[in-house]
C-alpha cells in the first residue's frame, strides 16, 4: 500500500478541477425521489434475508448550533431557544423506534456517529436520552470492536459531559478547530481560544477517549503562510492521532451564511496553494501519514494500519475502517447505505417532522445499485482508499474482462500516465506519489455518470 506523498505544485494547478468526493457511488445528486421509504424497508429486509447478522453503523444527525460559523455548508439549526431542541428530540425518538423495527435485534452496532450541527449543543440530559432510545432499539456492542464517536464543539461542553459519552460507550472525539488564529477566528465568527481546545483534548484523554480527530480548513479568510504555521504548531502540540485539512468553498450563491465572508480577505490561489504545501511539509515532517482526501492519522492509528492492510473503506463520515457494516442514517438530511442501495432523509425539520408524525420515516430519495454502479463502486472505493488497483481480483468478483471493459476509462488516464501521476500496468492500477493527491481525478475517469444526460447537474466542489 502506497502511503508516500509527493506535493507537486505545478501538477495540483493543472489538474485543478471541480469533481465529487466519492463519500458515495453514485453520488449523492444521482438520488431520486423514486425511492422511497417503502422502497428502504424492502431493501432492509433484503439485506438480513440471507441470515447473516452483519453489524450494524448508526448515524444520528444532530442539527443545532448555538452560534453560525460564517464558513459552514452543514443543515444546521441556528437558535438560543433550547425547547426546539427538545422538540427535535421527540421526533427523533420516534424515528429511532421505527429504524430498529426493521433491523434484527442480534446485528450489534459496532460504529455509532453523532453529527450536527453540535451534538454537544444538546445537554448531557437529552445525549443520555438519546443513548437509551438508542439502546432500548438497536443492540449497542459493549465490546472493545465498537468505534462510538462524536463530533465536539469544545466552546459548547459542559464539566461532565465528556465523562458521561464515556460511560455511555464513546471512545472518539472529533473537535471542530479550523484555525487558532484570532484574526481568522474573527472573520469567520468563531472565537476559540487554543487553550479551550487543548482542554477538551486532555478531559477526554483523562475519560479514556482513545483517538482524537482535529478538523482545520484552509482557505479562510485572513489566512497567510505564516498564521498557518502557527496554528499548525499549536496544533501538533496536542498530537492528534487524525487530522482532517478540508479546502474551504466558497458558495456565498448556495450558503446565504457564506455572504458574511468578505471575498477580499480570502487568500489568493497561490497563497491557499502555498498554505496547502505548508500544512503537507509540516505534517508529514511530524509522522503523520496521508490517509487520502484531506485526511492524516499517526503510523499507528487504526485509519492508517487498515490502509496498509488494504481495509480501509469510505462512507459519507469519510474514512472508515468498518468494510461489512449497513450504515442506518438518522435526522434530517442523513444519508444511509443498506445492502446496494443509499437513502436519505428529508433536509427541513417541518417535512422531517411531517412524515413521523404519519408514521413514516423522513426517507424522501435514494438509489439502487445497479451491477454497472457495484462495479464502478469497487474500483472508485479502491482508487481512492487504497491508491492501487487489482485487475484481476475486480474480474474475479464480477465476471468481465477488466481492460474490455474500462478500455475508454484507461485512455483517460494517458495524460496522467505521462505526467507520472499514476501507472497502468498490464494487471494493475497504481496511483504514484505525485498523484496521490488527485485521488479524485483518477477516480473520475471511471464515473459513468459524469457523462450521463439524465444526471442531475450540480456543482462540485474543486479538487485542490
Amino acid at each position: 500500500m502506497e502511503q508516500s506523498l509527493i506535493f507537486d505544485r505545478e501538477m495540483l494547478q493543472r489538474y485543478d478541477v471541480s469533481g465529487p468526493r466519492y463519500t458515495s457511488y453514485p453520488t449523492a445528486p444521482q438520488f431520486h425521489e423514486g425511492f422511497d421509504d417503502t422502497t428502504y424497508a424492502v431493501q432492509a429486509e433484503r439485506s438480513q434475508a440471507d441470515g447473516v447478522t452483519r453489524p450494524l453503523s448508526l448515524y444520528v444527525h444532530v442539527p443545532f448550533c448555538d452560534t453560525v460559523c460564517f464558513y459552514c455548508a452543514c443543515n444546521k439549526v441556528v437558535t438560543g431557544n433550547y425547547e426546539r431542541a427538545r422538540s427535535y428530540l421527540d421526533y427523533l425518538d420516534q424515528e429511532i423506534a421505527l429504524q430498529g423495527r426493521l433491523f434484527r435485534p442480534e446485528r450489534p452496532v459496532e460504529q455509532l456517529h453523532f453529527g450536527g450541527g453540535t451534538p454537544t449543543y444538546l445537554s448531557d440530559a437529552d445525549l443520555d436520552r438519546v443513548m437509551d432510545s438508542l439502546g432500548r432499539n438497536f443492540n449497542l456492542s459493549d465490546g472493545p470492536e465498537r468505534e462510538f464517536s462524536i463530533e465536539i464543539d469544545p466552546r459548547a461542553l459542559r464539566e461532565g459531559t465528556l465523562p458521561l459519552l464515556a460511560e455511555r460507550g464513546f471512545n472518539r472525539i472529533s473537535l471542530g478547530v479550523q484555525d487558532f488564529d484570532p484574526d481568522v477566528q474573527q472573520a469567520v465568527n468563531r472565537i476559540q481560544p487554543f487553550e479551550v481546545t487543548a482542554g477538551a483534548i486532555e478531559q477526554a484523554r483523562a475519560c479514556g477517549f482513545g483517538s482524537t480527530n482535529v478538523d482545520l480548513i484552509y482557505g479562510l479568510p485572513k489566512q497567510t503562510v505564516e498564521t498557518t504555521r502557527r496554528t499548525l504548531e499549536q496544533t501538533l502540540e496536542l498530537r492528534p492521532e487524525r487530522l482532517a485539512i478540508y479546502n474551504y468553498a466558497h458558495l456565498p450563491e448556495r450558503f446565504k451564511v457564506q455572504r458574511q465572508i468578505n471575498e477580499d480577505e480570502l487568500p489568493s490561489a497561490a497563497e491557499k496553494l502555498a498554505i496547502l504545501e505548508t500544512t503537507i511539509g509540516m505534517l508529514t515532517d511530524a509522522g503523520y501519514v496521508y490517509i487520502g482526501m484531506d485526511h492524516f492519522a499517526l503510523p499507528d492509528d487504526e485509519l492508517a494500519r487498515a490502509q496498509r492492510a488494504g481495509t480501509l473503506q469510505r462512507n459519507f463520515q469519510g474514512y472508515s475502517t468498518r468494510a461489512d457494516c449497513d450504515l442506518v442514517a438518522m435526522g434530517p438530511t442523513a444519508i444511509g447505505r443498506i445492502g446496494d442501495t443509499y437513502s436519505q432523509n428529508v433536509r427541513e425539520l417541518d417535512r422531517y417532522y411531517a412524515r413521523l408524525d404519519a408514521g413514516r420515516l423522513p426517507v424522501f430519495r435514494g438509489i439502487v445499485l445497479s451491477d454497472d454502479d457495484r462495479l464502478r463502486r469497487e474500483v472508485i472505493t479502491d482508487i481512492m482508499c487504497h491508491s492501487h488497483l487489482d485487475f484481476g481480483r475486480v474480474e474475479a468478483r464480477h465476471g468481465i474482462d477488466f481492460r474490455e471493459y474500462f478500455g475508454a476509462e484507461l485512455e483517460r488516464l494517458d495524460e496522467m500516465e505521462r505526467d507520472e501521476l499514476v501507472r497502468v500496468g498490464e494487471r494493475e492500477l497504481d496511483v504514484l506519489p505525485r498523484g496521490r493527491m488527485l485521488l479524485r481525478n483518477v477516480a473520475m475517469a471511471f464515473d459513468a455518470w459524469l457523462d450521463r444526460p439524465e444526471a442531475a447537474p450540480v456543482k462540485y466542489s474543486r479538487v485542490v
